[in-house]
């Protein structure tokens, strides 16, 4: 086990290696450069650009600055936004906390209400419910998260006036019934396309779970037929829904992205096109490379936690 846990470690961060100089020499060959951002102002003359190149190291053979970079993150230095001066950790914490809400709320929807689906449809398989929660899947992973946002604010905001069409909190009340009323848009569409996933890998998963061996000898023995479902059939289903998740936060942090820009959600998503239209580099760096670690380790916690469950995934 712990051999197996080494190598993906071992593959996780040579990953995240190579994530970082793609990222790293995608922007800074980018038309602009990192200095464009400086080079907009009026006031800025062709000395003082020069002057800036120097000070922030630009001047120097792009691998050795990506070496420079990298080794300051590794000590915790993430560079400082060019917007304000502030640090990219301090720039990226002020905003994780809205993003998490966003994606943890979505996440609890989608699973309990995928699951749910995908479990009825596979017990009633080819019933009504089934064909009606098959089609609305195909749909539901047909729209873009952009245009279903729009079609929710339009629908539930200007023409019903029942949920705020933006933002995380109305300015002076930061009652948590009014977060949880901004939230409810937001999760719900971030929700859809997840749902329908979780729907469809939980169906299939328990089709194959219900037609085993053993499904049939517990029903054979006269067990209770709720009692066959929930002990031996769900819990079996859900085991290949551990990869699922991991393999999700993709995803769902680019559904994220969507979701907090049509609904001016204050995070990372938001804060991540702020930073590209400023050309505030180091904040993109930073947050490429937090983005990339996360999903790494959702996914390596995945298959550590599969692996525990399933002798035979590490032995092989």
């Amino acid at each position: 086990m712990v051999r197996y846990v080494v190598n993906r470690l071992a593959q996780a961060v040579m990953l995240l290696v190579i994530v970082s100089a793609i990222g790293f020499a995608i922007l800074h060959l980018a038309p602009g450069g990192p200095l464009s951002q400086f080079a907009a102002s009026a006031q800025m003359t062709q000395e003082d650009l020069e002057r800036v190149t120097r000070q922030l190291g630009l001047d120097r053979p792009l691998p050795i600055q990506y070496l420079d970079w990298f080794g300051r993150m590794l000590r915790g230095d993430w560079g400082r936004s060019y917007r304000d001066g502030e640090a990219v950790l301090s720039v990226i914490s002020s905003h994780l906390g809205a993003t998490l809400e966003l994606m943890t709320t979505a996440t609890i929807i989608a699973v309990l209400l995928g699951c749910w689906i995908g479990v009825l449809g596979a017990l009633r398989r080819y019933s009504l419910f089934d064909s009606l929660a098959t089609v609305g899947a195909m749909i539901a992973l047909s729209i873009p998260t952009f245009w279903f946002g729009l079609v929710t604010i339009y629908v539930f905001s200007v023409k019903l006036g029942w949920l705020p069409a933006g933002n995380r909190e109305t300015v002076g009340d930061g009652s948590l019934l009014d977060l949880l009323h901004h939230l409810i848009a937001p999760a719900l569409v971030l929700a859809l396309v997840e749902t329908a996933m979780w729907g469809r890998f939980m169906r299939s998963s328990m089709l194959e779970v219900i037609n085993q061996d053993y499904i049939r000898t517990a029903r054979a023995k006269g067990m209770p037929e709720w009692h066959i479902l929930t002990v031996h059939a769900l819990r079996n289903a859900l085991l290949p829904m551990i990869t699922v998740a991991g393999l999700q936060f993709p995803t769902l942090l680019g559904g994220a992205l969507v979701a907090e820009t049509v609904f001016t959600w204050p995070g990372m998503g938001r804060l991540f096109l702020d930073s590209i239209g400023y050309r505030d580099y180091p904040v993109v760096m930073g947050i490429l490379m937090f983005s990339a670690t996360m999903v790494l380790i959702g996914s390596l916690l995945a298959d550590i936690f599969y692996a525990v469950v399933d002798p035979r995934i590490r032995v092989g």
